[in-house]
């Protein structure tokens, strides 16, 4: 049995994130919590993960996240704002929201951002498994050599 005090390595996906602030300042703490929400996205990376390119140098994914106010002198309603963008392999997401409070701008950002890649992975694995359905059509392989089925045999006068 695993006591209190043991912690589960995992594999860490590298992610690139570069913080933009605009008409507000970027504190630790706004800047602690961006990083915490985008970086839980990683989750629904992992089958983008390529340790060839970390090795060149290269993040397998990279996010640009841009915050602020729409205006200066507006004090109430939909003033704050939350952009991001992602590159994945060959595809960027982008996800944009406004809101009263700046954490709940990041926070939709971050739910539109995990819809869209499960979305896109959804679609990137379907292209796959229709690559491996079509090259299985294409193989010719004889009769004689397929596994037997069960159930009721076909003579095919073999």
């Amino acid at each position: 049995m695993l006591g209190a005090g043991f912690v589960f390595a995992t594999l860490d996906l590298i992610m690139k994130i570069t913080i933009k602030a605009t008409k507000i300042e970027l504190t630790k703490s706004l800047k602690d919590l961006i990083e915490k929400k985008i970086n839980s996205l990683e989750k629904f990376l992992k089958i983008f993960y390529n340790k060839k390119k970390i090795k060149k140098g290269r993040e397998n994914v990279e996010a640009w996240v841009e915050i602020g106010k729409t205006t200066k002198h507006h004090q109430k309603g939909m003033i704050y704002y939350a952009e991001c963008q992602l590159r994945l392999p060959r595809k960027y997401l982008r996800a944009v929201a406004e809101g009263e409070n700046l954490k709940w701008a990041i926070d939709e950002v971050k739910e539109e951002l995990e819809r869209e890649i499960k979305h896109y992975k959804e679609r990137w694995l379907a292209k796959v498994k229709r690559g491996g359905r079509m090259l299985k059509k294409e193989l010719k392989i004889s009769p004689a050599a397929r596994f037997p089925q069960k159930g009721r045999v076909v003579e095919e006068g073999i």
